[in-house]
């Protein structure tokens, strides 16, 4: 019997939480693809597990919470809030970022498929400027007021 969607979710957010990468990737389909901001795609466990381990070696106390999940055959939407602290080098699209020290707290929304209970997509949107400025790399836009 396969696993659902649901209990593959679960599983995956509890090995992101415990920062087990490689429960995390158990999970993952042979051919898995990843969508992010800023032009961010990849395709493979290789490539997917590069990018979550990048947040967990940037964010060492990295941890998601989830806010809301809607569940439907195949595929689970999730909005939640990840917080982390950063104090590991942030690699990504636009290069590696020293550790500022500081700390970040970045609602997302994250659009996954499975199949045959494992990840075969993950489509995910955060507001990429406001992580920026919460790590101090960009200035922060001014308050209406």
């Amino acid at each position: 019997m396969t696993m659902t969607a649901r209990k593959a979710f679960d599983q995956g957010t509890a090995a992101f939480n415990a920062h087990d990468i490689d429960g995390f990737g158990e999970l993952f389909a042979d051919d898995v693809v990843l969508q992010a901001p800023g032009g961010v795609t990849g395709e493979g466990k290789t490539a997917c597990l590069e990018f979550y381990r990048s947040w967990l070696e940037a964010f060492p106390d990295a941890h998601v919470e989830i806010r809301g999940l809607h569940v439907t055959e195949g595929f689970v939407v999730e909005e939640g809030t990840f917080t982390g602290t950063h104090e590991g080098v942030f690699r990504n699209e636009a290069g590696d970022v020293p550790p500022t020290g500081r700390s970040v707290t970045a609602d997302y929304i994250q659009v996954l498929g499975f199949r045959d209970g494992q990840n075969v997509s993950f489509h995910l949107m955060y507001d990429r400027l406001h992580l920026l400025e919460q790590l101090g790399l960009i200035p922060a836009a001014a308050q209406a007021g």
